[in-house]
């Protein structure tokens, strides 16, 4: 398993969020959909206006319909004026219709607003993935980064379509209600604001104690996310070293500390809406006692006593809106956190393109443009991937147009980290890396890299047809550019044996297809690169033998007129070529051909020797 996996943060609490900070960034980022979201304010509050209003009209419809059955029971009226009380019932239809269409209007608003910053955090996101420097995925898992576009940007979408609106609509509806109530009865409505320093101590008090268990829930959900995941593509050698106790028992203190804190974040916003009910009851009991003691008194009429209950059963609504929206807002936080921390991540250092290569064979070089010939130089470099830990210390190579260079010697000695400071995958600490003499970092990495063709020892193939996958090295190549690269690599005769063909699709992992294959597959597609420099890490150690003399036939092909560089174990594939560079420790001990230095009977004679003197020893 990968040591930087979520092993590794077994342990780990998640630090308090600064919601504030959170808050006041995402309130940026809307900034740009400031005129729509002062639409859905409009719209919101004229929606609760409309709605607020109908209490008070529906209470007239009850004085008038009471005056008529007194009258008639007194004597003194004609009785119910069903004309009046039927006008009275239409004009309460036209308004909530108009309530109605303002909420409409604001919920689809909101909800296109949202379905953006959603569609833009994710992009931002993969665009900054792309920026990020290797180092970056040295220490994250694929897991964790998969949460933040997943999971958190999801919480955040679903909490901003419910909060936002739902804020708006409750502060207008708290405001309206309370303006209403005072036009009836400013004695009541003090009675009912009783409730509230109630209401906003307990409010406070809980979010309070749910904030850190909502950050908590969103970090270890990302925890949860990476050792599946990490699992999940290392499930056969997890099983082939009955790893499944450990996988568990991990998983198990990721899932439990997920549930305590769900559970906690969930039960504390839970309790909220029961808690304010109760409160909300308390005030409505008072209202009603002391309503009914002004009605006794002809202080109030009926309908008014009946448009103010309604309104203190509204008046505690907004109160549990808001109450269970500020649970809302810190799962927003942790969730919008969480995505702005990756955001802000360091990027790979701004580059300052001094010279661009030239990609027309038919056009002059000039002072910033040139042909890449192929010669590389090694300026005393100095690397490693921390500063206190140095693991290259002095490499320097002189490396002609055309060359076939072979870089051996005892694993982490130094062999791959060198290439990859050759693709500006890493930037060295000192020295310099030269290609026909510009210094690497004068080119910008997409041009550099594109100079290159690699072939790695671990495979990498996308859920994808063959033909697709082949074409990765050249997205304009032909179907007849893609099957010549094929034959090149001796990958034509297997393809043609499979179901589909060319045409045949890939699973997600590529098992449908041997290891073998799915080596030869990605010599086909760094073969239609056509690339300047040749990268072969291990290319042909998943192969067998014949297959092996197969591709380097191929591969002489390959490297014919080309500077290639050849990391290899088994040495007996590299006699052959032009310059072998021995590294032990992060340092050239010894350079020259293989004849050279046999004959100096030196680190490589013997490590040479090794492999065939001592057979277990081939693969070390």
């Amino acid at each position: 398993m990968r040591g930087h996996g979520p092993a590794a943060m077994a342990h780990g609490k998640p630090k308090v969020k600064d919601f504030k900070g959170t808050m006041k960034q995402l309130l940026h980022y809307l900034g740009r959909y400031k005129f729509r979201l002062i639409l859905v304010m409009i719209f919101a509050v004229a929606s609760t206006i409309f709605t607020i209003v109908g209490p008070k009209v529906l209470g007239n419809a009850t004085t008038e319909l009471f005056n008529g059955i007194m009258g008639k029971i007194t004597g003194t009226g004609t009785g119910i004026d069903f004309n009046a009380i039927a006008s009275i019932l239409l004009t309460l239809l036209a308004l909530y219709l108009t309530s109605l269409f303002f909420s409409y209007g604001q919920g689809w608003i909101m909800t296109g607003i949202t379905m953006e910053v959603t569609y833009n955090l994710r992009n931002d996101i993969v665009q900054k993935i792309n920026r990020m420097p290797l180092s970056y995925f040295d220490r994250v898992t694929h897991g964790e980064v998969l949460s933040r576009v997943t999971n958190d940007i999801d919480t955040l979408t679903q909490s901003l379509n419910q909060s936002v609106t739902q804020i708006i609509t409750s502060a207008a509806t708290f405001i309206g209600i309370l303006v209403m109530m005072l036009t009836i009865s400013w004695q009541l409505t003090l009675v009912a604001l009783c409730i509230l320093p109630l209401s906003f101590l307990f409010i406070l008090k809980i979010v309070k104690r749910s904030q850190k268990y909502f950050a908590q829930q969103q970090a270890y959900l990302g925890h949860v996310n990476g050792h599946v995941e990490e699992m999940y593509g290392g499930h056969m050698v997890m099983k082939a070293f009955n790893g499944e106790e450990a996988a568990v028992k991990t998983f198990d203190e990721y899932n439990g500390t997920l549930y305590s804190s769900a559970w906690k974040s969930q039960f504390l916003s839970g309790i909220m809406m029961p808690v304010m009910n109760f409160i909300g009851n308390l005030g409505w009991v008072a209202v009603c006692i002391l309503g009914a003691w002004r009605a006794a008194h002809g202080a109030m009429t009926v309908g008014d006593i009946q448009a103010f209950m309604q309104y203190v059963r509204q008046f505690t609504m907004p109160i549990n809106q808001l109450a269970n929206s500020s649970n809302v807002l810190q799962q927003t936080a942790a969730a919008a956190e969480r995505v702005f921390e990756f955001l802000a991540e360091e990027e790979e250092s701004k580059e300052e393109v001094v010279v661009h290569i030239n990609p027309d064979d038919n056009t002059p070089d000039t002072d910033s443009l040139i042909h890449v010939k192929g010669s590389v130089q090694f300026a005393h470099v100095k690397f490693g991937y921390t500063p206190d830990k140095i693991i290259i210390h002095d490499f320097s190579a002189n490396i002609q147009p055309g060359q076939k260079v072979a870089i051996v010697g005892p694993t982490g000695a130094g062999k791959t980290t060198m290439v990859k400071l050759l693709m500006r995958f890493y930037d060295v600490n000192e020295g310099a890396i030269l290609i026909d003499g510009y210094d690497i970092r004068n080119f910008s990495r997409n041009e550099l890299r594109s100079v290159f063709g690699m072939v790695l020892q671990d495979t990498w193939l996308y859920n994808g047809s063959i033909k697709d996958n082949i074409r990765y090295g050249n997205l304009h190549a032909t179907d007849e550019e893609v099957i010549a690269a094929a034959k090149a690599a001796q990958v034509h005769h297997f393809v043609k044996t499979l179901p589909g063909g060319y045409d045949m699709v890939l699973n997600e992992e590529a098992s449908n297809v041997s290891q073998g294959q799915k080596q030869l597959l990605t010599i086909a597609r760094a073969i239609l690169s056509d690339p300047k420099v040749l990268i072969l890490d291990e290319a042909t150690s998943s192969v067998d033998t014949r297959t092996e003399l197969l591709i380097q036939k191929a591969m002489d092909h390959l490297m014919e007129g080309r500077t290639s560089f050849i990391i290899a174990h088994r040495l007996s594939t590299i006699r052959d070529a032009d310059l072998i560079l021995c590294m032990q420790d992060g340092d050239i001990v010894e350079q020259g051909t293989h004849d050279e230095l046999m004959a100096k009977n030196g680190f490589y004679a013997k490590l040479y020797n090794s492999q065939f003197d001592h057979p277990s020893a081939q693969g070390a």
